[in-house]
């Protein structure tokens, strides 16, 4: 895979294709280091601890949609929850609205997070550009793929929220987001490949993190297959079918799918 784009000082931001854009003058990144910047000015670090963040992420997550005070409540604190919860999110929610705004984090008994616009969630980005990416691959648009498919994997490759670690809604993001990587990396491995030439090894390095993250996932092989024939590798191409043959055999009990069968009699030929 391409290097992953470290970015611990929030000043490269992925934009909408993939790219830092200027323009974004509030973002919000929940996977690798939590950041939030509200009209270009950061208050991540202001944020009132450990509760804060998680509060703004949760928020964040559902922005512009009303939350409810219990479904917060369940969302910080779960079954360790405090005697007085109700007056432990009334503190948390003061404080948090007071380094955000009033404008920003509304409301009482629902409260839902009006970021300022133009605003950028790296999770609601990567989910957008996923699905041009594979809206491009459709249509057989590589180059229209190549880049969102990139954005999308860069942002789902981070951890999520690893302050989260063990809140139940957090998980559920982290199994989506597992879903978004390993198909950013099937579109990304499928756009190169289409592109070719000096792409290839780009959807050989997808490939075979693709066939790591998910091995039972016969499109990956697949894909390996074609990349490492493409590449004038036909006899690794014919090994990675016999593994793949051998790992449906051995745990499944079962032979590779037509399509891939069918691409093993093409190389052998």
């Amino acid at each position: 895979m391409p290097a992953r784009e470290e970015d611990s000082s929030f000043q490269r931001t992925l934009g909408r294709e993939g790219t830092y854009n200027l323009y974004e003058s509030t973002r919000v990144q929940l996977c690798g280091t939590f950041a939030v910047e509200l009209s270009g000015q950061r208050v991540d670090d202001m944020l009132p601890g450990r509760q804060g963040r998680l509060l703004f992420a949760y928020l964040a997550l559902s922005r512009l949609q009303p939350v409810s005070r219990s479904d917060l409540i369940d969302a910080l604190w779960g079954d360790d929850r405090p005697a007085d919860a109700g007056g432990a999110l009334n503190a948390l929610v003061s404080k948090t609205r007071a380094v955000v705004g009033g404008d920003v984090l509304r409301g009482r008994t629902e409260l839902i997070l009006a970021l300022p616009e133009p605003a950028r969630v790296d999770v609601e980005a990567a989910l957008s550009m996923l699905h041009a990416a594979e809206s491009a691959v459709a249509s057989g648009g590589w180059r229209r793929a190549w880049s969102p498919a990139l954005g999308a994997l860069i942002v789902a490759q981070r951890t999520f929220l690893p302050e989260a670690e063990e809140a139940p809604w957090a998980e559920v993001w982290r199994r989506r987001l597992t879903d978004v990587r390993v198909r950013a990396l099937e579109s990304y491995a499928k756009s190169c490949l289409g592109i070719g030439g000096a792409e290839l090894p780009g959807a050989e390095r997808a490939a075979r993190e693709l066939v790591d993250v998910a091995p039972f996932r016969e499109s990956g092989h697949l894909l390996l297959m074609h990349a490492l024939a493409a590449s004038g590798n036909v006899a690794e191409a014919l090994a990675a079918y016999e593994r793949l043959r051998i790992l449906l055999r051995d745990e499944l009990g079962v032979d590779p799918s037509e399509a891939v069968q069918d691409a093993y009699v093409r190389l052998l030929g």
